[in-house]
């Protein structure tokens, strides 16, 4: 089932910086900020980065060797390591799930886009009342989430047809540095502010006391949702692996880059927020309601300073949110393309078009059309169903396929690259695979479901 001409990443820092465009996006730079706020700063920072280490980095490796071993879309790749049999429902559940994600995914994109005009316009501008009802009065309106939400898909859909070296990978190139530069800037300046020592002692003070099962089990879930785990992007982009990629490397630099943007943004916010009296645990409206207050108020004796950070940061949320959607893009768009054997173009349209439909109902859910399914708005039904039930099934399902059922040295050798490689950490990363990340991941599911 192996394409004979398949594309590849050019280089190895395109592999680094793609991949890692996967995985940093809005859970990094919205809700790692919302959540650390919530379950007690620094207690949950560090169990963040363990769960990284224990269950983000051999789930990464889990889809990695599926990628890079078939070489193919997702679907084929599971069903070429089980000889066509039912583990390609895998695939296949890993490929819808990327097509959901990216329906409503692009929404909230939309509202990054129209964030930065209204940054640009000065339009963020007033009392807190002012800002919340900004922010209701546009999501809720018929068309204008769906202009932005269109126009993002567009940006999102020229990438990707213009393939995985000249599209992906360079694209990467240049807006995962650019990210970093926008983060960086609005960190110094957050830090710079009168009082912003609380933020930093909250985010950098272990409060022990705040430690319990939720805040576990939350940094678990969070571990998962920002490395894109289950979602089939790795997996995809895996395909697109050199023989000589070092997976191992790659899934930990990955998780590096992953664990520090995420902190940074933690350095964004909160001293900031603290600067200005705003609460941490201000949650999901963090980002769209409580921050515009809190750069007007924090910078309010130098208003062109707050101006700037705001529009800055507003970038920096469009940037996150672009490099993960080209990610989730590309996992249908490859779907598409090899197993229809249509152009690489007609099936990213067949993708845009058909996420762009959903998208708008899903948008429309959110105002006064009320779209509701099973007493959810369309938008929170597909975030509940992707996020709270397919990545963690898909997730589970492949801990057991690739620990139990692919045969040990098929998964021996694309660790050590046919043996090119020491593979030290094999034992350990199997043993992980096989009862550490099922265990972990079963518990995330049975915590979301309210079951525990």
């Amino acid at each position: 089932m192996k394409q004979t001409k398949r594309a590849n990443f050019g280089s190895r820092l395109g592999i680094i910086l793609a991949t890692a465009g996967s995985a940093v996006g809005l859970g990094n730079v919205w809700r790692f900020p919302y959540m650390t706020g919530q379950n007690g700063g620094a207690v949950f920072i560090l169990i963040y980065i363990g769960c990284v280490l224990l269950l983000g980095i051999p789930c990464m490796l889990n889809e990695f060797i599926i990628g890079r071993r078939a070489q193919t879309n997702m679907v084929r790749a599971y069903s070429s390591l089980s000889n066509g049999g039912p583990w390609r429902l895998i695939g296949l559940l890993g490929v819808l799930t990327g097509f959901l994600i990216t329906s409503y995914y692009a929404v909230v994109s939309g509202w990054c886009l129209q964030y930065v005009y209204a940054s640009l316009a000065g339009k963020l501008k007033g009392d807190p009342q002012y800002i919340q009802q900004f922010f209701t009065d546009f999501s809720q309106n018929p068309w204008k989430p769906i202009v932005w939400m269109l126009i993002f898909f567009l940006i999102t859909h020229f990438i990707i047809v213009r393939g995985v070296e000249k599209g992906i990978e360079r694209a990467s190139k240049l807006m995962m540095p650019t990210l970093f530069v926008l983060l960086l800037i609005i960190v110094v300046a957050s830090c710079m502010l009168p009082g912003a020592g609380k933020g930093i002692s909250f985010l950098f003070s272990p409060d022990w006391s705040k430690l319990n099962g939720e805040v576990f089990l939350g940094a678990m879930g969070q571990a998962f949702y920002s490395l894109s785990v289950g979602m089939g992007c790795l997996c995809t982009y895996a395909s697109y692996f050199s023989r000589d990629t070092h997976l191992v490397h790659s899934a930990s630099q990955i998780a590096v880059i992953d664990c520090v943007v995420a902190i940074l943004a933690g350095l964004m916010i909160f001293p900031a927020a603290f600067s200005v009296g705003v609460s941490p645990d201000s949650g999901a409206s963090l980002v769209f309601i409580t921050l515009p207050n809190v750069f007007q108020q924090a910078f309010g004796s130098m208003p062109l300073v707050g101006y700037v950070v705001g529009l800055l940061f507003y970038a920096l949320l469009s940037l996150a949110a672009l490099t993960s959607l080209m990610s989730l893009h590309e996992v249908s768009t490859a779907f598409f393309h090899e197993e229809l054997h249509i152009s690489r173009r007609a099936g990213a349209w067949i993708v845009t078009s058909c996420c762009a439909v959903i998208g708008a109902f899903c948008s429309l859910s959110l105002g006064d059309v009320h779209i509701e399914l099973f007493g959810k708005s369309l938008f929170d039904l597909f975030d509940f169903v992707t996020g709270q039930l397919f990545l963690p099934i898909g997730g589970f399902l492949t801990c057991i396929f690739l620990g139990w059922f692919v045969p040990k040295h098929i998964i021996h050798e694309e660790f050590t690259n046919h043996g090119r490689l020491r593979g030290r950490l094999f034992g350990i990363y199997l043993f992980a695979v096989r009862f550490v990340c099922p265990v972990g991941i079963l518990l995330i599911f049975l915590n979301q479901l309210e079951v525990i």
